[in-house]
């Protein structure tokens, strides 16, 4: 009993003596050790422990600029006009008897297409006739006369102022058989104009006139009734208007030899410039008021599709053919008021090179400065690094991809220089 109570004893005596016996900082210090003792274990683990391990480089697909021939053009807005124009009118007079043609189509040269009552025009063309003969009769009776007389002369049977009246008569009923003779072409062109003929070969309007209708004839517009037009249109004009700058830009680059003025044409729903022409007439002045000078180009029509009046926009080559440096589109990124591409320094790191651009042609921006053919241009994976750290360089081919389509092309300033390649 009293060994079991001495343990007892023994065992509760901490208990006690902590609950009792232990000054406040002693208790401090007994909750703090736990957490010291944690935080020395944890630091020798780290210390000792093997190190995580680096991230891997990351991988961009770099590519050399793409180099082709490309011509430099300036853009132009104009439209298409008719090579030649004709409004047909009446000649003569008269009721309309028949229309020949049909509204829209194509028309040759001297195609019948009105035809105006011919028998007031005959009528006339017979008695012109008829005057002609009268007149041939009386020379031929003054000629006659004169026989007789210049025979009498001879043996004086006759005065010379007798024979001299009778010469002044056969000159006089010439005169008048000359006059009944051009009445008779002009009765007779009067009786051809009667059928109204196309003058020349082209796409014909609609008739303004039916038959049954009076038409009134005359050598003015103002007399003479319309009756429809005729464009021609193969080939067809292209009138637009060019800057005092441009005008001697393309001066400048004729005089140095750049060869003949090469248009070419899209229209508003395609997006190559597939119509091929010409510059054939620039205007004798520049336009004091807006500072524009005329020009015209002529472009072949053979299918007449090209319709006068139909918006174009057209580029006229200014300069011979160069060499330039085309990427991506994608590749070239916006720096504040600058564009920079990035690219594979030759210790694998990324650098950022400032360029100056030029247009976007099949997918493709032209790099007019800031780049050298044996640059790697970053076409892919750029985002997954800095500039200045190492990458992994996976090799690239730069393509165009032409579009299938042709997008909202943005008003472009007048006056501004683009290229296209070859």
């Amino acid at each position: 009993m009293n060994v079991a109570t001495t343990i007892k004893s023994d065992e509760a005596t901490p208990l006690a003596l902590s609950r009792r016996g232990l000054t406040r900082g002693q208790k401090i210090l007994l909750g703090v050790l736990p957490i010291a003792v944690a935080g020395g274990l944890y630091f020798a683990n780290a210390q000792g422990g093997p190190a995580d391990a680096a991230p891997p480089p990351a991988t961009v697909t770099a590519a050399a600029p793409v180099v082709r021939q490309i011509t430099e053009w300036d853009d132009y807005s104009g439209r298409f006009e008719a090579s030649r124009s004709v409004e047909v009118r009446p000649r003569v007079s008269g009721a309309i008897t028949g229309v020949h043609f049909q509204d829209g189509a194509y028309v040759r040269q001297g195609q019948l297409l009105f035809t105006i009552d011919a028998r007031p025009f005959a009528a006339a063309l017979a008695e012109a006739q008829a005057a002609v003969q009268s007149a041939r009769s009386d020379l031929s009776l003054a000629s006659a006369d004169l026989g007789r007389a210049t025979r009498l002369l001879e043996v004086d049977a006759v005065s010379r102022s007798d024979v001299d009246r009778l010469r002044a008569r056969v000159q006089a009923a010439q005169a008048a058989l000359a006059a009944a003779q051009a009445r008779v072409r002009s009765r007779a062109l009067d009786l051809s104009f009667t059928q109204v003929r196309a003058p020349i070969s082209g796409r014909i309007s609609d008739r303004r006139i039916d038959a049954g209708n009076l038409v009134a004839g005359g050598i003015g517009a103002g007399e003479a009734t319309l009756l429809t037009t005729i464009n021609a249109l193969d080939p067809v004009y292209f009138t637009f208007d060019a800057s005092e700058a441009l005008y001697l830009k393309a001066r400048r680059a004729r005089e140095s030899g750049a060869g003949s003025s090469e248009v070419a044409i899209r229209l508003q729903d395609e997006r190559d410039y597939k119509w091929r022409g010409r510059l054939d007439f620039t205007d004798n002045g520049i336009d004091g008021r807006s500072g524009t000078i005329r020009l015209r180009a002529v472009i072949a029509n053979p299918t007449g599709f090209l319709t006068p009046g139909m918006f174009g926009n057209a580029r006229l080559a200014s300069g011979a053919a160069t060499m330039a440096l085309m990427v991506p589109d994608e590749a070239v990124q916006t720096d504040q008021a600058r564009k920079v591409v990035t690219v594979v320094a030759s210790d694998g790191s990324l650098s950022p090179r400032p360029v100056t651009v030029g247009p976007l042609l099949d997918g493709l921006r032209v790099i007019r400065s800031g780049l050298s053919p044996n640059d790697r241009v970053v076409i892919a994976g750029a985002q997954l690094a800095m500039p200045g750290a190492k990458v992994k360089v996976k090799p690239g081919v730069i393509q165009p991809r032409p579009a299938t389509a042709a997008p909202a092309a943005p008003s472009q300033p007048a006056g501004e220089a683009t290229f296209t390649a070859r």
